[in-house]
């Protein structure tokens, strides 16, 4: 059921909680960044720990890299969708005949 016109789907707006939670990790965002360059230096740290430090940091400071999707699509298909029907009744006597 749509909204009436200027009428909020939340009017209460966001849970004050979630600002509180946003304001802690932000309060904690120097040392994080910190702890995540330490882990990328520490050459005796997993790889895949320094791998993951250094695409966090990456992604921090130059945004995420855009995905793409590259498709070389051979063929196509066209489905027919059964029209709707009233009843189950209907669908099965329409869709399937054995089942009667």
């Amino acid at each position: 059921m749509p909204f009436q016109k200027g009428q909020s789907g939340n009017p209460g707006g966001r849970p004050k909680i979630l600002a509180d939670v946003r304001e802690l990790a932000r309060a904690h965002a120097a040392s994080a960044m910190n702890a995540l360059v330490q882990i990328v230096e520490d050459k005796n740290a997993p790889a895949a720990a320094r791998v993951a430090a250094a695409n966090s940091l990456l992604d921090r400071g130059y945004g995420k890299s855009e995905a793409k999707l590259e498709a070389n699509i051979t063929s196509a298909r066209v489905v027919r969708v059964p029209e709707p029907c009233a009843s189950v009744e209907e669908w099965q006597a329409k869709y399937c005949p054995r089942s009667n």
